[in-house]
């Protein structure tokens, strides 16, 4: 079993700097991705921010510059550092890790979600 816990989330006004977190515990074998996604009310579920296979970082073209993806290993926690934060980046953010287990074997994992709100 495989949980991720997720913090960091609140409300901030425009401009401002939030950074996220999500811890993961559990028989991991091998974390081959982790990032994370957002959903505002009546929207789809999208990528912000992933760590590929090999280590590359991508991030989508709305957040480049503003949002910053990190991973500390030995605690096996992803961060995503939000600065310059605009209204439309309000919305639910989503940790995810794609890891092998043993038995389970491949596993996705969702985090509970935290909600961000950018407003003055």
């Amino acid at each position: 079993q495989v949980q991720l816990v997720e913090s960091g989330g609140g409300l901030v006004q425009p401009g401002g700097s939030l950074r996220l977190s999500c811890a993961a515990s559990g028989s991991i074998n091998r974390i081959y991705a982790m990032g994370w996604y957002r959903q505002a009310p009546g929207k789809q579920r999208d990528l912000v921010a992933v760590f590929t296979s090999g280590g590359i970082t991508r991030y989508t073209d709305s957040v480049k510059g503003r949002f910053t993806i990190s991973r500390d290993n030995a605690k096996n926690t992803v961060y995503l550092q939000m600065n310059s934060l605009k209204p439309e980046d309000t919305a639910v953010y989503y940790c995810n890790l794609e890891v092998t287990t043993t038995p389970a074997g491949y596993l996705e994992v969702w985090g509970q979600g935290t909600l961000v709100t950018v407003s003055s």
